[in-house]
């Protein structure tokens, strides 16, 4: 099984067209005001947002990006205003945290191989000591 694409809920498609293509998404279907759809600058990933009101609070997307300081400074530099980051984190990821025009959270990161191998993974023969002291839930923050 594949993930093929993650849809978000946003009130003003517009101004999510314009977030989404400066942070580097190519857009693959123009449907506005109801829908757009964009792929991912590396690999086949799609993203895609679809018009509502109820939008955000709730969604956090995560967008890994090999070159995360330069990324975030040419998005910096490009307009866009980033929360946090980036920063090492506890969980052994760097992240960059921004907010798209529906509220959802985003988080541009890079985890090299602790993205899907960290020493707590829980199928790992040999555990280290250092999964004890790994966080609850290791995509997130444990605030």
């Amino acid at each position: 099984m594949r993930l093929n694409q993650v849809t978000v809920t946003m009130p003003d498609l517009d101004a999510g067209w314009n977030f989404y293509c400066a942070l580097g998404l190519r857009p693959v279907v123009d449907a506005r005001p109801r829908y757009a759809r964009f792929v991912c600058p590396d690999g086949d990933s799609t993203f895609s947002l679809h018009q509502g009101e109820g939008g955000g609070g709730g969604t956090t997307v995560y967008f890994e990006c090999e070159k995360l300081d330069e990324t975030v400074r040419n998005l910096s530099e490009a307009g866009l205003r980033f929360v946090t980051g980036p920063e090492d984190k506890s969980w052994l990821w760097r992240e960059a945290e921004l907010f798209d025009p529906g509220g959802n959270r985003i988080i541009l990161y890079f985890a090299g191989p602790n993205r899907t191998d960290p020493p707590w993974r829980v199928d790992k023969v040999d555990r280290p000591k250092q999964a004890a002291s790994a966080p609850a839930y290791p995509g997130r923050s444990p605030n």
